[in-house]
C-alpha cells in the first residue's frame, strides 16, 4: 500500500495536472475480489470511506456517473432525479470499458473517455478524505471529496437508497 511514482493512470495524470494531493493504495485482485466492500478490506480501510463509481444510462446513449460508499446501494429514483432525467439504469458491463475506457474494479470518475455528468453522494461531504478507484483494478487512491468533486465537475446530492 506504499505510494508507487511508477502508476500513471488517466486519473492519477489528471489529478497531477490539478495539482491535487492524493495517495495510492494498492492490493491484490489475484482471487477476483474487485466489489468494493473486498477492497476496503484488502486496504484496511472503514467501508464507509471507501467509495465505488456506478455508470448510468438514460435513453439510448445518455451517461450519467455516481460515486456511493461500498457498502450502499444507488437509488435510481434518486440519481433520475439527480441527473434530470426520468428514468436511469446501470450501463451494462459489456458496455464499460467502449463508452468510459474503464473496466470493473477500476473505473473512476476521472479521466474517462469523455466527460460525464457526475454526482458524488452527499455523505462524502462530511469526510475529510474518501478511497475511490484510481482508474485499474488493485489501484485506489485516497483524496478530498472537495478536491474529486472539483476535477471531476461533480455535485454532492443524497443518492442512496435509504
Amino acid at each position: 500500500m506504499a505510494k508507487r511514482k511508477s502508476v500513471k493512470t488517466n486519473a492519477v495524470r489528471l489529478l497531477e495536472n490539478e495539482q491535487v494531493p492524493y495517495e495510492l493504495m494498492e492490493y491484490d485482485i489475484q482471487d477476483g475480489q474487485l466489489d468494493g466492500v473486498s477492497v476496503a478490506e484488502k486496504t484496511g480501510q472503514a467501508a464507509e470511506s471507501v467509495y465505488k463509481t456506478l455508470v448510468t444510462i438514460a435513453g439510448p446513449r445518455e451517461l450519467f456517473v455516481f460515486i456511493i460508499p461500498v457498502a450502499q446501494e444507488l437509488d435510481l429514483k434518486k440519481a433520475a432525479k439527480a441527473a434530470g432525467v426520468k428514468k436511469i439504469d446501470m450501463l451494462p458491463l459489456k458496455d464499460l470499458t467502449a463508452m468510459t475506457g474503464y473496466v470493473r474494479g477500476g473505473c473512476s470518475a476521472i479521466g474517462m473517455k469523455k466527460k460525464y455528468p457526475t454526482v458524488i453522494d452527499a455523505s462524502a461531504e462530511q469526510l475529510e478524505r474518501i478511497i475511490v478507484s484510481a482508474g485499474k483494478p488493485g489501484l485506489q487512491m485516497k483524496l478530498s471529496p472537495v478536491d474529486l468533486a472539483r476535477v471531476a465537475e461533480a455535485s454532492f446530492i443524497d443518492i442512496i437508497k435509504d
